[in-house]
């Protein structure tokens, strides 16, 4: 029998138990089997995922209600919870209604509690920040490869943290007192790479007017990073892999090689496998190289840390500007979280730094970021064919609920909607935004400034459905 037709089902304990951290974000910490069923979701891969990520399509949204429970002095509240009629088991169709009489349905209880310090710890590795499963299986394997003195390579797009996991792995293994250094591939010519890696004689080329200690001599004993390592010249590659195979280091112009102990970490944002197909990477240095792997997730499918960086950026340039921002507005936070960050963290951070600079207030709100919105659509328009034009035209205008099936372009708003207010939507509205919208129920809700959610309720109430709208 379906659990939601069963209104007798006691509650014996809460079906849903939150940790608030220290960055101000709510966390899952135990969800029941009975509530994971009712929203189709795995209840061992949601301890740690923050409410926005795991309930986006809450009416009203679970954090605010989080917030404004425990600031009255409670602790547990009991939610009714709702399935949408035509997708009961999409996780964004479901609605909460906390405190209220408004919904029919399932009572469901909540517990609310201050976070530990150990979980706090869960949360932040060194300088890698997150609480998803994908970064805590990065924690997982720096812990697990650092005793290793094997070769890693990390794995993950521009900007998404790659040096600050080689940065974690030196730090948490037994070379943490010795060197560490880093060195771009591309950054430097095939001539220079190959001196600055491995060092010179004197006069081995024109300019060498004194012997030099590369990369390799000057890590003897730590760790080196080599960024953009797919992109290193063929050449270098083969003296590279002599000193992974048997530690000797050659110098530019010399005959004489010497013995170093240096772990190599490599990174890159190219796959490497196709780097061998294409003959553009040694396949003996690729098996040498990839013993380790690591693979740092893109920003866009951990959006439930974007909360935690936000907040670690924030306490970053309060001290840098003398500023003194305490939070972001959890329409801010959605703002963030509807966007696809092509740049990943790095864009994350640039973008934050403008706004704290230009912020003057206490919160950021999703207004702060209004003029950076303006700018990535029109980039977008200018740019019709890349993947930034699509992360671009994600941005909601009327700053709703983001939708992880929302990507189409869809028409600004010519007036926006006040959060929170209570809206009644014609049939005219609502038919209007789902043709703009070419059929996709989640961009039509964005386009009229309301949730998911509150556009399914008005179909009801004006008995609509898709084969109407079409």
């Amino acid at each position: 029998m379906n659990q939601l037709s069963n209104p007798s089902l006691p509650v014996v304990a809460p079906d849903l138990v939150l940790l608030k951290s220290g960055a101000g974000t709510w966390q899952v910490q135990t969800l029941s089997s009975r509530l994971a069923a009712w929203c189709d979701v795995e209840t061992e891969h949601s301890r740690g995922r923050s409410l926005s990520a795991l309930f986006p399509g809450a009416v009203p949204s679970l954090t605010d209600l989080a917030n404004d429970v425990l600031d009255s002095g409670r602790d547990q509240v009991d939610v009714k919870v709702q399935p949408v009629r035509d997708k009961p088991a999409l996780l964004a169709d479901i609605q909460f209604a906390g405190l209220t009489d408004d919904y029919t349905g399932q009572l469901v209880k909540i517990s609310f509690r201050q976070e530990s310090v150990a979980s706090l710890q869960e949360t932040r590795f060194h300088d890698l920040i997150g609480g998803s499963s994908g970064m805590r299986e990065v924690f997982r394997k720096v812990r697990l490869y650092a005793v290793s003195d094997a070769a890693v390579i990390i794995t993950g797009e521009t900007g998404s943290g790659k040096e600050l996991v080689a940065r974690a792995l030196h730090a948490e293994s037994e070379r943490s007192r010795q060197p560490y250094a880093a060195l771009n591939c591309t950054a430097i010519s095939e001539q220079l790479l190959e001196s600055e890696l491995f060092g010179h004689e004197r006069g081995a080329f024109t300019g060498a007017v004194r012997e030099h200690r590369g990369y390799f001599e000057r890590t003897d004993g730590g760790t080196l990073f080599l960024d953009e390592i797919g992109d290193m010249p063929l050449h270098t590659q083969g003296k590279l892999l002599r000193v992974l195979e048997d530690g000797q280091v050659q110098r530019v112009g010399s005959e004489q090689s010497r013995q170093v102990d240096v772990r190599v970490v490599g990174a890159t944002n190219v796959p490497l496998e196709q780097a061998v197909a294409e003959r553009r990477f040694r396949e003996d240095l690729y098996h040498r190289l990839a013993v380790l792997r690591i693979h740092l997730p893109p920003l866009r499918e951990r959006v439930e840390d974007i909360p935690l960086l936000a907040d670690y950026f924030l306490n970053q340039f309060n001290a840098k500007y003398h500023k003194s921002v305490h939070c972001l507005t959890a329409e801010a936070v959605r703002l963030l979280q509807a966007y696809l960050w092509p740049g990943n963290v790095r864009e994350l951070r640039n973008v934050l730094e403008r706004v704290i600079v230009e912020t003057e207030a206490e919160a950021i709100s999703a207004k702060a970021f209004s003029e950076w919105v303006r700018e990535r659509q029109q980039f977008a328009q200018n740019s019709r064919s890349g993947v930034l034009s699509r992360s671009a035209d994600d941005l909601p205008i009327a700053l709703a609920a983001p939708s992880a099936d929302a990507v189409l372009d869809v028409k600004p708003l010519t007036s926006q909607r006040v959060a929170g207010q209570r809206i009644d939507l014609s049939e005219d509205d609502i038919r209007n935004a789902y043709q703009e919208a070419r059929g996709n129920l989640s961009a039509a809700a964005r386009a009229l400034g309301v949730h998911r959610a509150t556009l399914y309720r008005h179909l009801q109430r004006l008995k609509l459905d898709r084969d109407a709208l079409d």
